[in-house]
């Protein structure tokens, strides 16, 4: 009997130790993979992703030439960017397409990791998110109808402008020419077909969109006078630092080794 009860005593004590090593590997896993979230760590720290081994990129898929799609798949500039920054990472690059607005909410939710969206880097934005080094540089342009009294800047008072939504573009018309002069719409094609139907007088947006916007449509030009010069950067969540580390010695070395010149050269100077 005796042997009996020392047996069922070391029993329990084993399994006592076993529970309360499990229960550390089990609190370790929680604390690594999260409910939403998994962290990666490499030469550049710890950092978490949306989903394990997967860099998971926000982006609006209607600003040809840094994302568009061809057939099914989303190409361009930023989509080819990002590839290669997840190469450099280890990572496999995934894209979720959404209305622009939606990027930073995302990211800064856990539900993509970075947004590759031809978004620029502002004052306002900063308050909310962080963002990588450039990686291009943009211009916001003005495109009217061939046959528009619209000639000069100057000229967009007391006109009606189309923008996309919570772009660069928005913000600037919305302090020069008023909230009242300017029309959002989700995507920057819909500002373009609006004022080709006559809703809006002009329409600010992102040079190399509107030459594709353009050549698309006829009857539109481009007005010579750039309104607007600014930086593209990819923006990831503050408390991320780890990743916006990681990204940035990835674009480094992707402009070491002349990647970048490469990709943007394969989709603008060609142009």
């Amino acid at each position: 009997m005796k042997k009996v009860l020392a047996l069922i005593a070391a029993t329990a004590m084993c399994l006592a130790t076993l529970t309360a090593c499990g229960g550390n590997d089990a609190a370790s896993s929680a604390s690594a993979n999260g409910s939403a979230a998994t962290s990666a760590e490499d030469a550049n720290g710890a950092y978490t992703l949306a989903k394990d081994g997967v860099l998971t990129m926000a982006t609006n898929a209607y600003f040809p030439p840094y994302e568009y799609y061809e057939g099914e798949k989303i190409v361009g500039i930023d989509a080819e960017i990002a590839g290669a920054v997840a190469e450099k990472l280890g990572l496999e690059l995934k894209i979720e397409d959404m209305e622009f607005d939606s990027i930073i909410t995302a990211v800064q939710t856990g539900k993509a990791d970075i947004g590759f969206a031809g978004m620029t880097v502002t004052e306002e934005r900063l308050k909310n998110i962080d963002f990588s080094e450039s990686y291009a540089q943009g211009v916001q342009v003005v495109i009217v109808k061939e046959d528009s009294d619209i000639a000069t800047l100057d000229d967009l008072k007391d006109k009606q402008i189309g923008v996309q939504l919570s772009t660069t573009g928005d913000i600037y018309a919305k302090d020069d020419y008023g909230q009242d002069h300017v029309v959002e719409y989700n995507k920057g094609n819909d500002a373009v077909m609006a004022l080709v139907q006559g809703k809006v007088d002009a329409v600010i947006i992102d040079n190399e969109p509107a030459k594709s916007y353009v050549d698309a449509n006829e009857g539109l030009k481009i007005l010579d006078t750039k309104y607007v010069t600014e930086d593209y950067a990819a923006c990831i969540a503050k408390e991320n630092t780890g990743l916006t580390k990681a990204v940035n010695e990835a674009l480094a070395e992707l402009e070491k080794d002349g990647t970048l010149k490469g990709i943007l050269d394969k989709y603008i100077t060609a142009q």
